[in-house]
């Protein structure tokens, strides 16, 4: 069962805390709320909270005081009366995740929380940031299958981030302090991956000056990683097969073998089963690799992650980019890149933040910045209305079509059956889009 995530209110206006702290129960949060400076402050030390929100005049220990004492890895949201602002840059300065105005927007403190929750929860998953309910459950998986000596097949869409799901595995195995090697089997030609893979001996092929380990020989007694393994070609999958089997290796232009213990994790973003099929893989291969399988959700299934992803990997552009002075995104603009379905999942993502990193002179990206350095991003967003505003039953249809589209990767037939209409209903919707523009 997952543990809600805790947060404690503090406000010297009882009636306040008590607000906050409804709207952020509603939330799914474990609030605790207190009316003093000091009572939270003692709280924060009995017991560590995910998210601190505290007003910032006080009564003796003030918003800036609390803030003082909060863990560094805690996120403080400050409220602030009107007129105030002054004093909630300095929370800014001070290391406050973000201030919000009084009378408080609900609405915003708790996107605000949201935001907040996703930091604090990065480390879920060594490597990965999130905290949605699919990272979660990928997090338990990792665990467990961290403990144990089995092959892993790590499957997902390109630029999900297998390799970080390959890592974390290691580190929560037995071989953590032992080495982790990682090669990309795409790319490489038969001759060239053998040697990759298994070493050689100094005079194996031209240009073989010296002895070469190989992979396996430099991951033996940890784990190694074997990155896009669907794009193997077949001569070096019947070789790393009966390395796999007999658990030694020998070197190309070597008589001799060499015992290993190596962990292998494989990962791939293709369809295994249809290259089995057209015979482009061995289907000996693929169960001997796939004893425990992981699927990494691509990032529109787990789109509750992508302002904390938006964040990280703003502050990573921020520390590569001397010159960088954007702080912040918009609400607008993180609305944008929440309703957009990314093709290209987290590594889209990131070239995004960063273009706007690079590309955008001022302290807050807006919707307008992104429009300018990322087009794609807004033509492809599927923004939900405002409350206020009127659409036809039309656009609603359309907008919950495109979700479920995106949610089933734009397979129709599986779109089709969720919706529980026939798939020749959207090929004539698509049809009939193409020709209207």
């Amino acid at each position: 069962m997952l543990t809600k995530p805790s947060v404690i209110v503090v406000d010297d206006h009882a009636a306040m805390a008590r607000l906050v702290a409804d709207n952020l129960e509603a939330d799914g949060w474990d609030v605790r709320a207190l009316d003093s400076g000091r009572a939270a402050i003692a709280a924060m030390a009995e017991r560590p909270a995910d998210l601190v929100v505290t007003d910032l005049r006080m009564p003796e220990l003030d918003g800036l005081a609390v803030l003082a004492a909060a863990p560094a890895d805690t996120p403080v949201i400050v409220m602030t009366g009107f007129g105030d602002i002054q004093a909630a840059v300095e929370a800014m300065r001070r290391g406050a995740w973000e201030f919000v105005e009084k009378p408080v927007r609900m609405a915003e403190l708790v996107a605000h929380a949201a935001r907040a929750r996703g930091r604090r929860r990065e480390s879920a998953l060594p490597g990965i940031v999130g905290a949605s309910v699919a990272i979660q459950q990928l997090a338990e998986a990792v665990t467990r299958v961290g403990a144990s000596s089995a092959a892993v097949l790590i499957r997902g869409e390109s630029g999900t981030g297998k390799e970080l799901v390959a890592r974390a595995v290691h580190a929560a195995s037995p071989r953590r302090d032992q080495p982790f090697v990682a090669i990309n089997c795409a790319g490489l030609a038969e001759g060239v991956l053998e040697s990759e893979l298994f070493g050689h001996v100094r005079g194996a092929f031209t240009g073989a000056a010296t002895n070469r380990l190989g992979v396996f020989g430099e991951a033996d007694g940890g784990t190694l990683f074997l990155d896009e393994i669907g794009d193997m070609p077949l001569g070096a999958q019947a070789k790393l097969l009966r390395v796999l089997q007999q658990r030694e290796v020998r070197a190309v232009g070597s008589d001799a073998t060499r015992t290993i213990d190596v962990r292998v994790l494989a990962a791939t973003h293709r369809d295994l089963e249809a290259e089995i099929r057209a015979g482009r893989f061995r289907e000996d291969l693929f169960y001997r690799l796939a004893v425990v399988p992981l699927a990494v959700p691509a990032l529109r299934e787990r789109a509750d992650d992508i302002p904390a992803l938006a964040e990280h990997f703003l502050a990573r552009a921020r520390a590569r980019n001397a010159g960088c002075t954007v702080r912040a995104l918009s609400d607008e603009l993180f609305a944008a890149l929440a309703g957009y379905p990314w093709p290209g999942n987290v590594r889209e993502l990131e070239h995004v933040i960063e273009r706007l990193a690079i590309l955008v002179r001022g302290p807050v990206a807006t919707i307008g910045d992104l429009r300018a350095v990322s087009p794609e991003v807004l033509v492809g967003a599927r923004a939900a209305p405002r409350s206020d505003e009127l659409v036809t039953l039309r656009e609603v249809e359309d907008a919950y079509i495109e979700r479920v589209l995106a949610h089933c990767g734009e397979n129709k037939a599986k779109a089709a059956e969720i919706l529980g209409i026939d798939p020749s209903t959207l090929y004539r919707r698509a049809r009939t889009r193409m020709i209207a523009s």
